[in-house]
């Protein structure tokens, strides 16, 4: 229990400092940013607020300017059935890209995550 709220308290100050200190976003022409914010429309990520590695996703997400729908599953239970029952398993974070066919692919692991955003977004 004490463990537990330790953590919790120290990823919450991480995040706090994270807010604090993120970089400047990238800059782009109205038009590429459009076409920015309806590719990330596709996407979702499946995150905890003080998870480490969540915060290292969503400071890559702000780096590169991607407004990308956030779901807390510590939070949100219907998020949480979602991840475990489409996703496979409850492990954040992980990114939800729904393909233009619709079918829909789970990626976990931030530093997989963090590449994926990095190769599809960061060169527009």
């Amino acid at each position: 229990m004490v463990l537990k709220a330790f953590r919790n308290g120290l990823g919450n100050l991480i995040a706090c400092v994270e807010t604090l200190t993120r970089p400047a976003k990238k800059q782009r022409s109205p038009e590429a940013q459009a076409r920015v914010d309806q590719e990330a429309a596709s996407l979702a990520l499946y995150q905890f607020h003080a998870c480490p590695f969540c915060i290292k996703v969503r400071r890559t997400l702000h780096t590169l300017n991607v407004p990308v729908t956030l779901k807390e599953v510590q939070k949100d239970k219907v998020a949480e059935l979602e991840l475990v029952q489409k996703g496979g398993k409850r492990q954040v974070p992980c990114l939800r890209i729904t393909e233009d066919d619709g079918q829909e692919r789970w990626l976990y692991e931030s530093k997989a995550i963090i590449d994926y955003l990095t190769t599809r977004f960061g060169d527009k």
